[in-house]
């Protein structure tokens, strides 16, 4: 996927050009509602489909005490958007001077760079610019005297809630997977290198990956089943995040993932570790013995989670 960083290198497209603009934090089903409208557009006008999306989140900006947990951070935005067929992404620095223009001269800006706007397509009651003064009626009003078309695609349901951020987040921190994976349209997961650990897991016998993890929104601490995915592999594992009472650590959270049957050098290898299902909470045991003896049965459970869970397959 070619990924652009300034608006002026939309114009280096030479088809028609359909963009998909939101923040996209978590690439939900909602956001792929307006991917997805914005590559059929694209299709069918011969043309191509361009995701707009900005770095950092605008709450970091316009509301820095209250920016949220991010489910994705940029790096693993566009990986998703790659995975959905997206083959252009912009990402917009979002800084104090971009906060400030006009929702109409960020308009402008697009209609200037890209001399084969078609269209653009944005979420129901996505909003814009300067005191968030864009919305679906300016972009409406605009392509009438600029040639491009505007589409606001309505929400996802799953029952009474519409698919959020805000209710994936929610879940998450409740550790209600199911919840997230629902509206996500996937497993949660966080990626990072793997990084040099202190070895205890290969002392006990269990050998773990120790994550690098960025600023994106941990569920419960606690051991769950989960797949590590990395170099094109997908690979069975059980993993543990939280703080390790039993070795008297800090109270940092580590992301720890034992691969079952793995024999191979994983050290500097970026790896997404999607988070399956939940088996215990983190808990203090009375000796590093103890502590062996619990991931024994964990890996067991986790052995058997898969099992039968390709079985229903």
């Amino acid at each position: 996927m070619r990924i652009l960083h300034s608006i002026d290198e939309l114009g280096e497209i030479g088809d028609l050009v359909v963009l998909a603009a939101g923040v996209f934090d978590g690439v939900h089903l909602g956001h792929q509602a307006v991917l997805g409208t914005a590559q059929s557009a694209a299709r069918a006008l011969n043309g191509t489909a361009v995701a707009l999306t900005f770095d950092p989140h605008p709450a970091t900006v316009l509301r820095p005490t209250e920016v949220p947990q991010l489910l994705t951070s940029t790096e693993s935005k566009l990986h998703l958007f790659e995975k959905l067929g997206i083959e252009n992404s912009l990402v917009v620095r979002f800084d104090a001077i971009f906060a400030a223009t006009e929702a109409s001269d960020f308009i402008l800006q697009l209609t200037r760079s890209i001399p084969h706007l078609a269209g653009i397509c944005i979420g129901r009651g996505w909003m814009f610019g300067k005191n968030r003064r864009g919305d679906a009626s300016l972009l409406r009003e605009m392509g009438i005297g600029n040639g491009f078309f505007t589409t606001e695609v309505e929400p996802i349901k799953m029952g009474e809630a519409i698919v959020s951020s805000t209710l994936i987040r929610k879940a998450l921190l409740e550790g209600d997977l199911r919840t997230a994976m629902r509206m996500l349209g996937r497993n949660y997961s966080l990626s990072g290198k793997v990084q040099p650990g202190a070895q205890i897991g290969r002392k006990l016998g269990f050998p773990t990956a120790n994550v690098a993890l960025n600023n994106e929104l941990l569920p419960p601490n606690g051991v769950y089943v989960v797949r590590a995915n990395t170099s094109g592999e997908s690979l069975k594992g059980v993993a543990n995040l939280g703080t390790r009472p039993t070795l008297g650590d800090d109270h940092k959270r580590i992301l720890e993932v034992h691969i079952l049957d793995f024999t191979g050098d994983l050290y500097e290898h970026k790896i997404e570790v999607e988070f399956l299902e939940f088996l215990r909470p983190e808990i203090p045991f009375e000796n590093k013995n103890a502590l062996k003896n619990q991931i024994a049965q964990d890996v067991i459970k986790t052995r058997e989670w898969f099992a039968e869970n390709d079985r229903l397959r």
